[in-house]
């Protein structure tokens, strides 16, 4: 397959004009210029056409500039476009009653507006702390939560996150996230690797670290995001569960990626049946307006005082109809439509896995879907190099894609994506890595 000459000269000028005024802490995997969007397709500023997998990592649930949103913001934009929290308005109200409802727990929600994921993670441990009147924190490895100094003491994917940043909030200890595709803790007999982790916590955390009593919360991702895409064996959420329920702990979902319908249910952690205290979301739950909530059970939001929090974006009406718009969408097929392509495109990166030696594992649940690089599938040493050129490649040759944990590659495409856009995009991605491979091996 042909390598486009990418970035273009328009994207060069764009891109070299962006080094002067932008700081270098804004990442770029590679030099995509945008210039428009229509569903899962989109455009460069030099004409090119990509297939968007990646959909601005997990926002773009409705695809780029869907109609419904579109006419929904323009049709609010005329009345009015921002009246701060301070006030009252009918579509923040009717965000909250469908979040409430849709909440992954049997007792009513409550919900508190922000503008993005790690303000609802922040919104989330505040309350907890409140609630509770404890001290500490459990996190996981690998996990991601945000980069302000709350959520970033949750945050455990990379040192550079948290390079010259410390002090950072106290009271976060961290436990080894569930990996099955890399186990590090041994299992005893007729115990689950996720039943493992789950005692880990309570010998040697809640045991030799913090005292139980004093633990607010544990705050978890249902599937790891930045962390590689990382899906739990299936005991570890109700064993987790239990451990919170013994120790008057509240468990907090951190569902900014994996909700919304993306991996096939409205809540990931609902694949596990398993009701958590509080969900912290954002990302899809708009379609690309900036928008994020905490959803708690009532019990817990009711008890904070006014005053006790607050945000002068969160609730935005242009992000509250865009939300209600793409909530309709979601439970109107665009969940259904996440487990049935997801579970085709699965299948077919396995098939690719199957040709493919460099590929050590194949993961997902509904469009939240990875790719693992391996050296050697016996060690499974990673192989990142391999992983970032796999993805330079399919870039040049017109499928957007993002790396995720230390070697794998992520795909999250817009949930209105249809098998055909699949069946082109692993065409891409099969020629893109055996591209790679040769290259590697040469």
């Amino acid at each position: 397959m042909e390598l486009r000459p990418v970035p273009g000269p328009k994207a060069r000028a764009i891109i070299e004009r962006d080094k002067q005024v932008i700081t270098p802490a804004v990442g770029r995997p590679y030099g995509f210029v945008m210039d428009h969007g229509r569903g899962v397709e989109a455009w460069d500023v030099d004409g090119y056409r990509y297939l968007d997998f990646i959909a601005g990592i997990a926002v773009l649930t409705t695809g780029h500039a869907h109609p419904r949103i579109v006419q929904a913001i323009q049709r609010q934009a005329e009345r009015f476009i921002h009246i701060s929290a301070d006030y009252y308005h009918e579509p923040w109200l009717l965000v909250a009653e469908r979040l409430s409802r849709l909440a992954p727990f049997q007792e009513p929600g409550m919900c508190f507006m922000t503008n993005s994921g790690t303000e609802s993670v922040e919104a989330s441990v505040k309350l907890a702390r409140y609630v509770t009147n404890r001290k500490f924190f459990i996190g996981f490895l690998g996990g991601f939560h945000g980069r302000t100094m709350g959520s970033l003491a949750f945050t455990a994917r990379k040192a550079a996150f948290r390079a010259r940043f410390f002090p950072w909030m106290a009271g976060v200890v961290h436990a080894p996230y569930p990996n099955p595709y890399r186990p590090i803790l041994r299992t005893r007999p007729g115990e689950g690797y996720g039943e493992a982790v789950v005692r880990y916590i309570e010998e040697h955390i809640l045991g030799a670290l913090v005292p139980p009593d004093e633990v607010a919360g544990i705050v978890v991702e249902p599937i790891q995001g930045e962390g590689g895409y990382i899906v739990p064996p299936d005991d570890f959420f109700p064993a987790l569960r239990r451990l919170a329920d013994k120790y008057g702990m509240l468990l907090i979902a951190d569902e900014v990626q994996t909700g919304v319908g993306r991996t096939g249910k409205m809540w990931a952690i609902e694949h596990w049946g398993v009701e958590p205290d509080i969900v912290a979301s954002a990302k899809g739950l708009a379609s690309g307006v900036p928008f994020g909530a905490m959803i708690a059970r009532r019990s817990l939001a009711e008890q904070w005082p006014k005053g006790a929090h607050g945000n002068t974006y969160g609730g935005n009406p242009l992000a509250s109809v865009a939300a209600l718009e793409t909530l309709d969408m979601v439970e109107n097929g665009l969940m259904q439509n996440a487990a049935e392509v997801g579970a085709y495109a699965l299948d077919g990166l396995k098939q690719m896995m199957a040709r493919h030696p460099t590929i050590g594992d194949a993961r997902g649940k509904g469009l939240m879907l990875a790719i693992e690089f391996v050296r050697d599938r016996e060690t499974k040493e990673p192989f990142p190099e391999l992983r970032d050129l796999v993805e330079q490649y399919a870039f040049r040759m017109g499928l957007l894609t993002m790396g995720s944990g230390t070697s794998v590659l992520r795909m999250a495409p817009p949930l209105i994506v249809t098998r055909e856009h699949i069946d082109e995009a692993w065409t891409i991605l099969d020629a893109a890595i055996t591209r790679a491979e040769r290259e590697m091996a040469a």
